[in-house]
């Protein structure tokens, strides 16, 4: 009886380990992983995985690099690929046509010239302020910077201390996005952007004020 009213005890305190936490133990570790990886919306890293899955950190990290060479090697359409910190599934890029076909469907889903090349300045110039975003590219960049904010691609990152500008910076869904583990992986392009100093004369004083409810965007740049 008192074995019975230990164990009444844990379940009515929530004490103990969780409901199935044993039975996840016993479950096959690669098909555990990919049931858990199907349903992530960001990429999951190792501890938790090993956590969820009562597994050591180690046994998880090898299991996901082999799930990912036997993905390769069998030339599934859909591949497993360590990104911003974590693990996810991603559509392999030899696919990439069909995939787009069935996303968009015929809708404009891209980012605009703009957008893209306002991102690149801030991932490569970061952290920046979109007064030297605009004087990189020549243009008044609020519109576009707003879009790539709401779009998560960008978020602030503490103000210029001269200025007292805000500083921008890309975020862990743009690495998640690019497929890169860091900006480490960045392509060199940085030598073909400007240097700060080359357009310190243009910033701020030399570009108009980009308050975010500032109504003069660019009608081009959007």
């Amino acid at each position: 009886m008192n074995g019975a009213g230990q164990g009444s005890t844990e379940q009515g305190t929530g004490e103990g380990p969780p409901a199935g936490a044993s039975a996840v133990a016993e479950l096959p570790l690669k098909p555990a992983l990919e049931a858990v990886l199907m349903v992530v919306d960001e990429p999951a890293t190792e501890e938790h995985l090993a956590r969820v899955l009562r597994r050591p950190r180690r046994a998880v990290a090898l299991a996901l690099r082999e799930l990912s060479d036997e993905y390769t090697r069998e030339g599934r359409g859909f591949d497993l690929r360590p990104v911003a910190g974590g693990w996810r599934f991603f559509s392999r890029a030899a696919y990439a046509d069909a995939v787009e076909g069935f996303v968009l469907d015929g809708q404009q889903a891209r980012l605009t010239q703009a957008a893209l090349e306002t991102l690149a300045v801030v991932a490569y110039r970061q952290p920046v302020s979109r007064s030297r975003v605009s004087a990189v590219r020549g243009v008044n960049c609020d519109g576009v910077m707003r879009t790539l904010l709401q779009r998560g691609l960008v978020e602030e990152a503490g103000t210029e201390p001269e200025t007292g500008a805000i500083l921008y910076r890309t975020t862990n869904y743009f690495l998640e996005r690019m497929g890169l583990r860091g900006l480490d992986e960045l392509p060199e392009l940085a030598p073909f952007l400007p240097e700060a100093d080359a357009v310190e004369g243009d910033s701020p004083e030399g570009i108009p004020s980009f308050d975010v409810d500032d109504s003069g965007d660019s009608q081009t740049d959007h």
